[in-house]
């Protein structure tokens, strides 16, 4: 980016649990979607990675905000903050002025109105002159490499932290779509819970996110499965510190039940597929993006339940963000993306 460059051009996955975003198509910020403020005077002390690392350690004078639940922007405040200082990161203030930004951010296929205005402002307010919206399901398959514009029917799975994202994509649209807000959170969330129940032992956010991320598992038999890994905490009752070790059967148990709502929901969109596109899925498979396509198994459950193949796409944490970079790029060959 040379000093005479007017406009600076950026592709944004706002996710609920990590930031993306590419410049010049390389990844430039990959970060926690997280602020730390200061109560007191909302000024922002931290974001990011060092924001996420003060989660759950910090004293009364500083909270920690996720500005995203559910993939949408829950504190309008927090997300402000966030945005404009990832952009900051990319852009350090030894330059004579800033350039003006175009903007392109990708927002779930169930959004609505008020929440896309919501996005839209919050990247205008942080230094956004051009900002556009691509639906996330979209840029995935366009950052997996499909060809969206084809007359055939390609169904992308999109697992993120707050959304699971389904859709059905021919001639450049969305023909079949559902988006439930189960998914990695509620993961998260479910493995806490059973620690609390089962093991007697409390766990915060980051350590059931490290368990999910070590021993997590779709199905209850692996080929190669992971080791246990030992988690140490307070015990409920008498608060004297436990270290317990966890299998992956047991993690696979207490997901079980977002896990099949994400079943549920992939069976609702085939549901509504029109016949001739149905054909073209079983034929190209389904393809899994965002964090939640890591999870151990995922695949081979999901490929056993429907007798569709599932493929997890190459690089599934920065396909949404890849697919959006892409989108910017060819501004005027995608166009019709865009929002």
């Amino acid at each position: 980016m040379g000093l005479f460059s007017f406009t600076q051009e950026l592709a944004m996955d706002l996710g609920t649990a990590n930031t993306i975003i590419i410049s010049n198509g390389k990844v430039v910020v990959d970060q926690p979607s997280m602020v730390a403020l200061d109560r007191r005077s909302e000024k922002v002390i931290a974001i990011g990675e060092i924001a996420r690392k003060m989660h759950g350690k910090a004293h009364e004078n500083i909270k920690t905000v996720r500005p995203l639940r559910d993939g949408v922007i829950a504190d309008f405040y927090a997300a402000e903050q966030m945005i404009r200082g990832m952009i900051k990161m990319i852009n350090p203030k030894n330059r004579l002025f800033s350039p003006s930004l175009r903007i392109v951010v990708c927002i779930p296929s169930g959004c609505t109105e008020v929440e896309m205005r919501a996005v839209r402002d919050s990247a205008e307010h942080a230094g956004g002159r051009d900002v556009y919206m691509v639906y996330e399901p979209m840029a995935a398959a366009v950052g997996i490499g499909l060809d969206v514009e084809a007359p055939e029917g390609n169904m992308i799975v999109d697992i993120g932290g707050g959304t699971t994202e389904i859709a059905v994509i021919s001639l450049g649209g969305i023909v079949a779509n559902k988006s439930i807000r189960v998914a990695g959170d509620d993961l998260t969330e479910d493995i806490r819970e059973y620690m609390r129940r089962q093991h007697n032992i409390k766990v915060g956010e980051r350590t059931a996110e490290a368990i999910k991320i070590n021993v997590g598992s779709a199905l209850t038999f692996l080929d190669n499965p992971p080791e246990d890994y030992i988690v140490h905490g307070p015990n409920q009752m008498t608060a004297l510190p436990m270290e317990v070790p966890v299998s992956y059967q047991e993690i696979a148990h207490c997901m079980e039940k977002s896990i099949s709502k994400m079943e549920a929901a992939i069976l609702s969109a085939l549901e509504h597929t029109p016949p001739e596109l149905y054909a073209d899925i079983v034929r190209n498979g389904i393809y899994l993006a965002g964090g939640g396509a890591l999870m151990r198994g995922l695949d081979k459950r999901l490929t056993d339940k429907m007798n569709i193949k599932f493929h997890v796409a190459e690089d599934p944490l920065h396909a949404v963000a890849k697919g959006t970079g892409i989108a910017l790029k060819n501004i005027d060959k995608f166009s019709f993306l865009m929002r």
